[in-house]
Parts: structure tokens; C-alpha cells; sequence
């Protein structure tokens, strides 16, 4: 997997002060998306041990947050698989902090709705996000005025009240 960029204390794409990782993938292309170089999955760099260590440390600090997964897009299939272990790590290390993830997939309640994208690793990467932000953009819902997603057709859903509860739980955002 490459990735495209890497924020550090990045304000716009998640409560709090977060890192945030843009992976290189995408194949949904919607329309006006803010970030269209990402699509190309070899866009940026490799994801390797090196910059996995560097997104460790900058995870340290108690003010920021947590991780925030974007792109391109996390829940291809091939990001998927990257993505998994370098989650486990963090979640391993830094227990008290969230993950939020940005897919243009839907959750259904279950799971990631498109059969495309489902792997061997979809229901792990999943169990392991606090916050998901899914859906396409949609150039004709554009709303500046919405906190963390750029159409009001995107929903911001609590994963862990939405697998408890088994229906999905949107935060309040």
C-alpha cells in the first residue's frame, strides 16, 4: 500500500488533535471528491515499517486524540489488508485512543454493505474503528457547514454503539 500524506495535529477530520494517515486508493472517483490524486493506488509513498514507526511516535502525545484513516480509501480491499496490522498495533499501544475511518462504502448495521470490497480482514479493520464516516461524496449535497464529512448524504456513526446496540448509532457531531 502507498500512502499520500500524513497530518500531524490535524484538526478537521476527527474530534480532537489527531494524526492523520491518507492512504493511496480509490475506486468509487466521486465527482468532485477534494482529493482525486489519492485514487491512483502507486500515488505517494510506500507504507513501510519506517513511516508506520513514525506514526507510532507521533501518536504519543497525550493531547492528540487519536488516528484518523482517510484517502484514497481504507476499506479497498488492498488498503484493507495493510491497514489491519498497523491498526492492531495502535490499538495495542494506545488503547485509550479512537480511530475514525472515512469510506465511500456504507455501513448497513453489520458490515461494509459493498460485496466488492468485503476480505478476509473487513470485520477486524471494522471492530477496530471507534468512528466511521461513510458514504460517496455527492457534489449536489456539498455542505460546508457540516462537521466532519463534506455531504449531508455522508453519516458520522458510532461503530462500537452501533455493533452493540445492532442498529446504526450516528454520533452527535
Amino acid at each position: 500500500m502507498n500512502y499520500a500524506e500524513i497530518k500531524n495535529c490535524d484538526i478537521a477530520n476527527g474530534e480532537g488533535v489527531r494524526i492523520s494517515l491518507f492512504v493511496s486508493g480509490c475506486r468509487r472517483h466521486c465527482k468532485g471528491c477534494f482529493n482525486a490524486c489519492t485514487w491512483d493506488f502507486s500515488y505517494g509513498e510506500p507504507f513501510d515499517e519506517a513511516v508506520q514507526e513514525r506514526l507510532l511516535k507521533m501518536l504519543e502525545p497525550d493531547y492528540i486524540a487519536g488516528l484518523s484513516l482517510l484517502g484514497g480509501d481504507p476499506f479497498e480491499p488492498e488498503n484493507q489488508r495493510a491497514l489491519v496490522p498497523f491498526v492492531r498495533r495502535v490499538k495495542a499501544r494506545f488503547p485509550q485512543k479512537n480511530i475514525w475511518c472515512y469510506t465511500g462504502y456504507t455501513f448497513d448495521g453489520k458490515g461494509i454493505a459493498e460485496q466488492e470490497v468485503q476480505t478476509e480482514v473487513t470485520g477486524e479493520l471494522l471492530s477496530m474503528i471507534d468512528v466511521l464516516v461513510d458514504g460517496r461524496f455527492e457534489e449536489d449535497k456539498k455542505d460546508i457547514r457540516l462537521r466532519f464529512r463534506g455531504s449531508s448524504n455522508q453519516r458520522v456513526i458510532d461503530l462500537k454503539s452501533s455493533f452493540s446496540s445492532g442498529c446504526i448509532v450516528l454520533c452527535l457531531t
